[in-house]
């Protein structure tokens, strides 16, 4: 085998040559080949995991199937490394559970099927070195999944939210060859490298549109507010559908925009846009999680909100720290809905919680002060240790810990005991030294890859400034909910956010989906 060839590309391969394999049979139950997904899942994870070592050894590979700029490319480099082996990993577990979880089911065969050849259209999105391979890989992940979330075509509510998932991702889809044309034609190259180098050079007018219609792509891919509901009703297909819905597919949004990150980071103007659709769907998902009773709706609600979060870090220029953020998240919620049933079990085993400490206003306020001093203090010894922060980083890792001032405010409640009040304080000093700790090792990996965070100017200033403040001041309304749950108008408000402002309402009206809910 020539040494130019990485063994992770082809990881695609095997899972598609299991999918072929389960296909040819004539029945449809897998019979002896029940571990066959598992199986070819855990050899692309091998071959991927082969594939970084090459890549240490040899550096990035790059191989075109023809000339042109049209010319379909893969490459493995350091971030197309990275993600292949998520998703192969993602992929092990996922049909490691399905295994067990569809065993007896009717159409068995047929779901692993469409499992490994969506999993494998998710591997060529994750290596695409082009344009059109990207385009083409992004519409077999959306045919694929589309199958997947009709798994029960009987039930209405699933036939609802694949109308929905499919006129969404392909409506991206759409924008993303649209976009992908404009590059060509204005640029001549299709390749990822020679776009990142063309972007150096300047953008015309038709460059800039098309890193418009790539950043709507994105964000229709990522379920980014207002396009937010098909993502909240997959439940109605099996769980490991969700697993690889919210642990996988929906990150391929934030894997474009890293891997166009050249030429997203060359308009001002795009990477404003990401920055206040991330931030507002991330505030959003949010608010509207903490109103959900369904442990699944409520994981929906998080995924929306953590997308939000990974495209606001792509428009403040946070490219290393966005890939360390679907990395963690992918494996995060891959856990968390897979061992969704068995939380429900335990929490229902639980004895009734006694009393909670309710902070005051004094109380919340001492706890933000104390938890940004804190994370300010711990910012001062990593600036002297490794040099200077940029102002966007600083300010990420300030929206972080408003998280963990709602901790301390807990601990600095009058009726908090005292070791509360210590462990609350030590958590925060944890989160803020994780969180350059995080940073560093993401920039040390990614970021010779990556382009370098831009310093910011007066636009980019305001929107760092009003993500911070909007930030903080949902933490603090959070930190102070128990003062005024009870008022009559919190009632109401709650029953308007548990149905996300009816958004999704609107959304099934041009659709025609309340008509589908009411078909057999």
């Amino acid at each position: 085998m020539p040494p130019s060839f990485s063994l992770g590309l082809l990881a695609p391969l095997v899972l598609l040559a299991a999918a072929a394999v389960l296909l040819a049979q004539p029945a449809d139950r897998p019979r002896g080949r029940a571990r066959l997904p598992e199986i070819a899942s855990l050899g692309a994870l091998a071959l991927a995991l082969a594939g970084v070592v090459q890549l240490l050894i040899a550096g990035p590979t790059t191989i075109a199937f023809g000339t042109g700029a049209l010319a379909p490319v893969l490459r493995f480099d350091a971030v197309g490394a990275t993600m292949t082996v998520l998703v192969a990993f993602i992929a092990w577990i996922v049909t490691r559970y399905a295994r067990s979880y569809m065993d007896g089911e009717a159409r068995e065969t047929r779901f692993h099927v469409l499992l490994l050849g969506t999993l494998a259209a998710v591997l060529v999105v994750a290596q695409a070195g082009s344009l059109s391979l990207l385009v083409l890989a992004f519409v077999g992940v959306g045919i694929g999944l589309r199958q997947l979330l009709l798994f029960y075509p009987e039930r209405p509510a699933a036939r609802r939210a694949a109308t929905k998932f499919a006129l969404v991702w392909h409506l991206g889809d759409v924008a993303l060859a649209a976009a992908a044309l404009l590059l060509v034609a204005s640029l001549g190259v299709g390749d990822l490298a020679g776009l990142a180098e063309a972007a150096a050079a300047g953008l015309s007018p038709a460059g800039h549109v098309a890193i418009a219609l790539v950043v709507l792509a994105a964000a229709l891919k990522t379920a980014a507010f207002p396009v937010h509901g098909w993502l909240t009703e997959v439940m109605e297909a099996p769980t490991p559908v969700s697993a690889l819905l919210h642990a996988g597919i929906v990150n391929a949004g934030g894997v474009l925009l890293i891997r166009l990150a050249d030429l997203v980071q060359a308009s001002s103007g795009s990477m404003a846009a990401l920055a206040m659709i991330g931030g507002f769907t991330a505030l959003f998902g949010a608010v509207v999680m903490l109103t959900q009773s369904a442990i699944k709706t409520a994981l929906a609600w998080s995924t929306v909100s953590q997308m939000g979060f990974m495209l606001l870090q792509c428009g403040l220029g946070l490219w290393a720290l966005a890939l360390l953020h679907i990395f963690a998240h992918s494996m995060y919620k891959a856990h968390a809905f897979l061992s969704s049933g068995g939380a429900v079990q335990a929490v229902a085993g639980l004895r009734r919680p006694g009393p909670v400490a309710v902070p005051k206003i004094g109380a919340v306020l001492k706890s933000f002060a104390l938890a940004l001093v804190l994370y300010f203090g711990v910012a001062a010894v990593f600036t002297a240790i490794e040099g200077p922060k940029t102002a966007q980083a600083l300010a990420l890792g300030a929206m972080l810990i408003f998280g963990v001032a709602y901790l301390v405010a807990q601990g600095l409640a009058d009726t908090a005991p005292a070791a509360l009040t210590r462990r609350t304080a030590l958590a925060s000093l944890g989160a803020a030294g994780a969180y350059f700790t995080f940073q560093l090792a993401a920039e040390a990996l990614w970021g010779p890859a990556l382009p370098a965070t831009p310093a910011p100017g007066p636009l980019e200033w305001a929107l760092i400034a009003l993500a911070v403040l909007s930030f903080g001041g949902v933490a603090f309304a959070q930190a102070l909910f128990p003062l005024w749950s009870h008022h009559p108008a919190t009632a109401g408000l709650r029953v308007h956010l548990a149905n996300g402002l009816y958004l999704n309402a609107l959304l099934d009206r041009l659709i025609g989906g309340f008509r589908m809910a009411k078909t057999n």
